[in-house]
């Protein structure tokens, strides 16, 4: 997905590709399947798009005018069960500001844990969540530790478990324990500049962010450690498959793959280096870079 509703897909692994229909000219910038048929995708102007066709056709799901009166109805009547009168009408009051914006606020990721729960975030610390598969959508800004209402970059699922990365350092795992759903709780990393994306398997996380940076987590975010990548420059996008390998790329077009599950990295040479915002593995030996000069399957080297 991309600038101006831009939706392509390939049923190829990325050789060839078509336009899908699409319903707005707002940037998207994040897609999720929470199933082989249905899709999301998020974007600016508040921009939610849902398929239910394999991402053929898409259609609105919310937008910036739409958010900020859910966030005002929901904090009007749940202000009695927020069991804080003070807290209750700040967050009613931030909600007001929201919705006074329009559709000035972008979301910037959306992932699902499974078909019926998922998570939308995006600037200013804006989170919604939904149980029922999308069909309505709640917001959380007050099951959150984010009292800057710093912007949330990435949402994944991995292992089990729930995170959100964003600005200064900000990194927050959701807590069961917590009660209706849930709150998501800040985790200390030893890093605090901008993270853009988290990648894992079932026994490692990953996140990464600007000037490199790369920290690995083998205890579901309890312990932190730097991965070396070598790189002084924006780790932008990370995907991984089932077989445990992990690509991660950057603004400037770098590849590093890892087949250890994040311990290593090495570089990708590539013959035509592409600045990358977003990347796909598709197969044992090839990935697929997006970013602003387009999409670009590249080879992968085979293991040694």
């Amino acid at each position: 997905v991309g600038q101006r509703g831009a939706v392509l897909l390939s049923d190829d692994r990325g050789t060839t590709w078509r336009q899908a229909d699409v319903p707005v000219s707002s940037d998207l910038v994040a897609v999720s399947f929470p199933t082989p048929t249905d899709g999301w995708a998020v974007g600016h102007d508040g921009i939610v798009l849902r398929s239910t066709d394999a991402g053929a056709t898409w259609t609105r799901a919310l937008d910036g005018r739409q958010i900020g009166a859910l966030m005002v109805d929901y904090y009007k009547r749940e202000a009695a069960n927020l069991g804080d009168e003070k807290r209750a009408a700040a967050l009613l009051a931030e909600s007001e500001r929201f919705a006074a914006q329009g559709p000035e606020n972008p979301f910037l990721d959306i992932a699902f844990e499974d078909a019926d729960t998922g998570y939308l975030v995006g600037a200013f610390g804006l989170i919604f969540r939904t149980r029922d598969g999308g069909a309505t959508w709640q917001p959380m800004l007050h099951a959150i530790d984010n009292p800057k209402a710093l912007h949330l970059y990435a949402v994944r699922a991995i292992a089990g478990g729930v995170y959100i990365a964003g600005e200064q350092g900000l990194f927050l795992k959701l807590d069961r324990s917590a009660g209706d759903g849930g709150r998501f709780r800040a985790i200390e990393l030893p890093y605090k500049g901008t993270l853009f994306g988290i990648t894992g398997t079932p026994h490692a996380l990953l996140v990464h962010g600007l000037r490199g940076t790369l920290l690995r987590s083998t205890d579901a975010g309890s312990t932190w450690q730097p991965a070396t990548t070598g790189l002084q420059v924006g780790l932008t996008a990370s995907s991984t498959d089932a077989q445990g390998r992990i690509v991660i790329v950057s603004q400037a077009g770098h590849v590093l793959i890892s087949r250890d599950e994040g311990a290593s990295f090495a570089p990708v040479q590539l013959d035509k280096p592409l600045p990358a915002a977003a990347v796909a593995l598709t197969g044992a030996s090839a990935i697929v870079v997006g970013g602003p000069r387009g999409l670009a399957p590249q080879a992968l080297p085979a293991q040694p």
